[in-house]
C-alpha cells in the first residue's frame, strides 16, 4: 500500500469517527430538528467519500470489504444533488454503517497512521 493511500484512508477513518460521535447522542429526532447536526454530518459524510475516492485502485482491489464505490457514489450525491440530499440516508449511515467501516479502516492502517 502506498504511503499517500495511508493518508486518504486515515482522513477516512477520522471522519468517519468524527460522523459516529456526532450522532452518537442524539435520537433521529432530534437530528431531523437539527439542521446544523444534518450539515455537518453531510460534510463529514461527503469528505469520507472524497477520500475514498483519491484510494488507488490496487488499495481497493485488495480491500474489497470496504464498499468503496458507494463510498464515493454518496459523495457524489451530497455535492451534485445539494438539493436533494436525503438525510434519512445520511442518518442511516452514520447510525449503521460507519461503525463497521471505522474497524475495517483500523484494520488495513497502520497503528501510527491511526
Amino acid at each position: 500500500m502506498r504511503r499517500s493511500d495511508h493518508l486518504y484512508l486515515g482522513h477516512m477513518l477520522d471522519n468517519a469517527v468524527k460522523a459516529s460521535n456526532k450522532v452518537g447522542s442524539f435520537t433521529k429526532a432530534e437530528f431531523d430538528a437539527n439542521e446544523d447536526l444534518q450539515m455537518v454530518l453531510a460534510h463529514l459524510i461527503q469528505t469520507i467519500g472524497e477520500a475514498a475516492s483519491k484510494v488507488f485502485e490496487s488499495t481497493k482491489t485488495a480491500h474489497p470489504e470496504i464498499p468503496w464505490k458507494e463510498i464515493v457514489g454518496i459523495r457524489h450525491r451530497i455535492i451534485h444533488d445539494y438539493m436533494n440530499v436525503n438525510y434519512d440516508v445520511l442518518w442511516a449511515i452514520a447510525t449503521t454503517d460507519l461503525e463497521p467501516l471505522i474497524a475495517q479502516l483500523q484494520s488495513i492502517l497502520p497503528p501510527e497512521e491511526q
